[in-house]
């Protein structure tokens, strides 16, 4: 699994002109699921999206949990695209239909687990969603990785 954290001041999601969610100052979360993952890597990946450091805190640090409203997660499976072979993209490292669906709503239950419930919001999984975000003051994008390649032993 691998995500994007975006620090927003707000943004939302809209499917066919009607608004699917919006949040206010928070993260917005674009999260992929890869065909091997499993819902242990999912879970771990939930756990490290809310521990990853995107908030000034009033230690010198930074917390997702200090000033976040909301997290808006959003199903994204062109982050497992892969451009090795040109330019055209392949997404063979993206999980697909059932599977992915499946790993995806686990994320999310784990996420609204951890965190506050009503306080994370959630996109339309596998459709046309259009999304409009706006950066925070500083900005702070990170990434979250869980799927790492296979290394062959020779």
């Amino acid at each position: 699994m691998s995500s994007i954290l975006q620090r927003v001041a707000s943004a939302s999601v809209t499917v066919d002109t009607q608004l699917i969610a919006s949040i206010g100052k928070g993260v917005l979360v674009f999260a992929a699921v890869a065909p091997d993952d499993t819902p242990k890597e999912i879970e771990s990946m939930a756990a490290k999206v809310l521990k990853m450091k995107m908030w000034p805190d009033d230690v010198g640090g930074t917390d997702i949990r200090g000033e976040v409203l909301c997290n808006l997660l959003v199903s994204q499976f062109t982050l497992l695209a892969s451009t090795k072979k040109g330019s055209k993209p392949d997404f063979h490292g993206a999980a697909g239909g059932e599977q992915a669906r499946e790993l995806y709503d686990h994320f999310v239950k784990n996420v609204q687990a951890l965190y506050e419930k009503d306080k994370v919001k959630n996109g339309v999984f596998q459709a046309m969603m259009q999304g409009k975000y706006y950066n925070a003051a500083i900005p702070g994008t990170k990434s979250a990785d869980q799927h790492y390649p296979s290394q062959s032993s020779e």
